[in-house]
């Protein structure tokens, strides 16, 4: 594995008309021609088990694989529709993002990355998102 940075990520998550907000503690890391950004989400409704969140950028796609309490994998491309799953303990299903938007801007390990997308369930359009992230690096804090 190649150096990893400790960064700080802020994530901004729009459905239709909610936002959600969340700045997570994460890393970056460099293998081959793919930048991997990594975190861990706390788990839903005050649940103990957390979902370990691994980004696989490329120039052209990002691809989002959830592991824990949730697993799920989808990918992005800008103008793609492309096939994805979400499991869960109560219920698993199929599900295609329709990319409208994937904008990456990454300098090493910091920069932005927004995507927009109509997620598809079972054949129906079940909303559309807006993702940003904003990543920087973490800044170590001596005790001197």
């Amino acid at each position: 594995m190649q150096d990893m940075s400790r960064v700080l990520i802020r994530i901004v998550s729009r459905q239709d008309e909610e936002t959600v907000e969340q700045t997570l503690a994460g890393q970056v890391f460099q293998k081959e021609k793919s930048l991997y950004i990594r975190y861990e989400e706390p788990g839903a409704d005050g649940s103990r088990e957390s979902v370990r969140t691994l980004l696989k950028v490329t120039e052209e796609e990002l691809k989002v694989i959830r592991h824990g309490e949730v697993e799920s994998e989808q990918s992005f491309r800008k103008g793609s529709s492309l096939p994805g799953f979400y499991r869960s303990p109560y219920t698993r299903f199929a599900m295609v993002a329709h990319t409208r938007e994937l904008r990456v801007r990454m300098q090493g390990p910091t920069g932005e990355i927004h995507w927009e997308y109509e997620l598809e369930v079972q054949d129906v359009i079940s909303g559309h998102f807006a993702v940003s992230l904003t990543i920087q690096e973490e800044v170590n804090q001596h005790d001197d």
